[in-house]
């Protein structure tokens, strides 16, 4: 039987796709023009009555940049995208100015301060407050926005406070140290001047009411009483809608589970391994080189995360070494998201380059050349990418060129412009080769031709789409550069990197006899249809409070709670995927495999699901926007599904590369179980809990407060920070053992001792110097 895409049920099962993904990216870009649009506005200069200049647009772009040289998102966090240590800098202005503006008016009647003035007296000021800084000054005409004298006079006593933290001021040592910051973060007074201008407009946009309008550019966020801001009914209202939609999905799709037609009948295992009988090819051998480098890559990784979760009870010390001297936390966390990227990228990519010949049925000609020249280009990025940021951040480039070489400021693509395009050059050539390898397949018309095609396609957008990153530069509006940066965070990664993964793995299961490659086929294009359709427009809830209008809102809160409806089955998947393990006397060889995959099934549910939806309706977000709720989804997502899924493809490779001979499998067996079990207590212990106290503050008092020293230095917090020590030497004890493993696959301790007289696995062959 042969797959003809022109018959009707392969024709629906296309047309379903190809409609999800129209009315997906219509919606994305329809939406994406309203971001452009309705962007707080920059204005030309900021003055006083008297027509002081308070700042200019280039100041405010300036600093915009010299906030990026500085670590920008790795270094606290602004309009709440970014690190959990320093504070929402959006959030702390707006707080700090509304104080000071208080204290300016308290001191013209003759108070001491504003807490001295009669609770009558109080709550004047306080209606003053809020008519001052959440009314629209900006003039479009002139680009201006006009603030009072006392309000000048409130910011420049923040940015002095900003000036001398940022700038090394004694007296604010300790809370240098409570931020993680180093001492000295920007020695230029200039770029410092021109960095509170930055922070200024940010609140400035958080506070100022859209025109005609009684909510905020940012959607009234973030919490502060002092200038009422609380959540909007739009706010709640697509809440609401956002769980209702949830569960009526949840329904559905149990329903259809229930009174659909009867599982098809269960495929018979072949009677040996398939793979057994597949000659690898050189550049199939040429990607062990890429397993090393993901281990290696993975190991830094997690150490670098360990020092960054301990900056934030020492501050700049490891257990009283100064090491923050040289690694400072902005730089240790931006190392640390990156190489997560680079491990998982480079996993990724070798398991295509390994499959790719498999599926084609051939090894094209200099494709091991291609695969070699590849693995040289990203060494070069990585290291390049790394040095640049530690040069950024130590303040060693220009401005100008702090954005090319060193740092973008922003999380996930932290690495400079021109190792972002030698990046994307690399991930080019990655595609060549794997269209080069596929293009029999493509030519051919069997049973396995929708899973091929799904392959392709998901290998052409991840090529691709990376190229959104270009879509901004260093001076682009905040708003328009966090639209196209989700667009690589949530597309790339959590979107058709996910289709790749889901096509790879039923090409796998297929080849090697254990499903059925027709409904496999069929399996993957709707699941992908549903995952893509609510996923792509789902992008839009990570920018709620970006300076966006209420249809971003409506829109991503609608679309992302249907993102979680196919995980209501995970468990089911879970169940199916562990039988693979006992589906045939060989697949024992598979094992941790395929636990690694339902490892990825588990977490999938928890991290992307659980955790995911507890921080996904917009009333949630409104309070946990930028708190410890947030790395809770992203440690359980990114790693327990991208970074299991990964390592269980490099699994799948180095079984096959390493042979016949016997694993012992002692240490992956611990290192599954320790990984696993590390990061359940890393969140149960440590990030779930501050991440829940912040909430409370949050509610109670303020974003500001759940952000700042007094509060994250309480010891009941200090005390939840001392306990994520556990998970993470669990964790990294399970990482050691995998890394042991992996090295014991070249040195010969990882195989069994019956087997030492077998020929050399060609794991080990020396493939980089060909």
């Amino acid at each position: 039987m042969s797959i003809d895409p022109t018959s009707p049920s392969d024709a629906r099962r296309w047309a379903f796709l190809g409609a999800s993904l129209l009315v997906a990216f219509v919606l994305l870009g329809f939406f994406g023009r309203e971001v452009y649009r309705k962007a707080p506005p920059i204005p030309e200069r900021v003055v006083t009555p008297d027509g002081t200049v308070v700042a200019t647009k280039d100041d405010i772009l300036t600093g915009q940049q010299v906030w990026q040289s500085a670590g920008g998102q790795q270094l606290g966090s602004v309009w709440g995208h970014g690190a959990y240590q320093a504070p929402d800098w959006t959030a702390d202005w707006l707080h700090r100015e509304a104080t000071a503006l208080l204290g300016v008016w308290a001191a013209r009647e003759g108070a001491p301060a504003f807490a001295a003035l009669s609770e009558d007296r109080q709550a004047v000021l306080k209606a003053r407050l809020v008519r001052e800084m959440r009314t629209n000054s900006y003039d479009p005409a002139t680009g201006t926005v006009t603030i009072s004298a006392d309000r000048a006079a409130a910011v420049r006593r923040v940015a002095e406070h900003v000036d001398g933290l940022y700038g090394g001021a004694p007296g604010l040592e300790a809370l240098r140290k409570a931020y993680a910051m180093a001492e000295t973060t920007v020695p230029d007074a200039g770029r410092r001047r021109e960095l509170t201008a930055f922070f200024f407009w940010t609140s400035w946009a958080a506070t100022t009411e859209r025109p005609g309008l009684s909510i905020t550019y940012t959607n009234n966020w973030p919490h502060e009483p002092l200038v009422a801001n609380h959540p909007s009914g739009a706010n709640v209202l697509w809440s609401v809608v956002s769980v209702v939609l949830l569960l009526a999905g949840i329904g559905g799709i149990v329903w259809w589970n229930a009174f659909r037609a009867p599982e098809e009948p269960r495929v018979v295992p072949p009677a040996s391994d398939p793979f057994t009988g597949i000659t690898l090819t050189p550049s199939m051998r040429a990607t062990g080189k890429y397993l090393g480098a993901v281990i290696a890559l993975f190991v830094v990784q997690v150490a670098l995360g360990a020092l960054t979760a301990h900056y934030t009870v020492e501050g700049q010390a490891l257990f009283g070494l100064p090491l923050a001297k040289w690694l400072p936390y902005s730089l240790t966390r931006t190392w640390h998201v990156q190489t997560g990227v680079f491990w998982i990228a480079t996993a990724f990519l070798a398991a295509g380059l390994f499959v790719a010949p498999i599926v084609g049925g051939r090894e094209p000609r200099l494709q091991r050349l291609g695969v070699n020249v590849l693995f040289g280009a990203l060494l070069v990025v990585v290291a390049g990418s790394l040095a640049g940021e530690w040069l950024a951040i130590h303040q060693s480039l220009p401005l100008g060129l702090s954005f090319w070489l060193g740092h973008q400021g922003y999380e996930y693509v932290d690495l400079g412009r021109a190792w972002q395009i030698a990046l994307f050059t690399g991930l080019v050539l990655w595609l060549v080769l794997m269209l080069r390898a596929l293009a029999p397949a493509l030519k051919r018309r069997d049973d396995s031709r929708s899973l091929v095609l799904m392959f392709t396609g998901a290998t052409t957008a991840i090529g691709l789409l990376y190229a959104a990153g270009f879509l901004f530069t260093a001076r682009t509006h905040l708003s328009v550069m966090e639209y196209w940066r989700w667009w690589v965070v949530h597309l790339w990664v959590e979107g058709f990197f996910e289709v790749f993964a889901t096509a790879a793995l039923a090409l796998l299961f297929a080849r090697l006899g254990l499903v059925e490659k027709r409904h496999a086929g069929a399996a993957v294009i709707a699941s992908s249809a549903l995952f893509l359709f609510a996923g792509i427009p789902g992008t839009f809830h990570h920018l709620y409070f970006s300076g966006t209008p209420t249809s971003i809102l409506a829109v991503g809160a609608s679309f992302s709670a249907l993102e979680v409806v196919p995980l209501a089955l995970i468990g089911l998947e879970a169940y199916r995927t562990s039988r693979l393990q006992v589906a045939a006397p060989w697949m024992a060889r598979y094992r941790w495999p395929v636990r690694f995959f339902v490892g990825v099934a588990f977490w999938n549910l928890v991290g992307a699901g659980l955790f995911g939806f507890l921080i996904n309706p917009p009333l949630a977000l409104y309070y946990m926007q930028g708190l410890n709720t947030t790395p809770v989804h992203a440690h359980t997502a990114l790693f327990g599904v991208y970074g299991l899924l990964s390592l269980g493809l490099v699994l799948v490779v180095a079984r096959r590369l390493s042979g016949e001979r016997p694993w012992k499998e002692a240490p992956l067996q611990f290192a599954f179980w320790a990984m696993n079990v590390g990061l359940a207590l890393m969140v149960v212990l440590s990030l779930l809990p501050i991440g829940l106290a912040q909430t409370w503050a949050s509610v109670e008092h303020g974003l500001w407060y759940a952000r700042s020293a007094d509060f994250l230095q309480l010891p009941v917090i200090q005390t939840l920070r001392w306990l994520r020590i556990v998970g993470d030497t669990v964790f990294l004890a399970g990482v050691g053992a995998l890394a042991w493993f992996f090295a014991g696959l070249l040195g010969g301790w990882s195989y069994e001792p019956a087997a030492e007289a077998a020929a050399p696995p060609s794991f080990a062959l020396p493939e980089a110097s060909s």
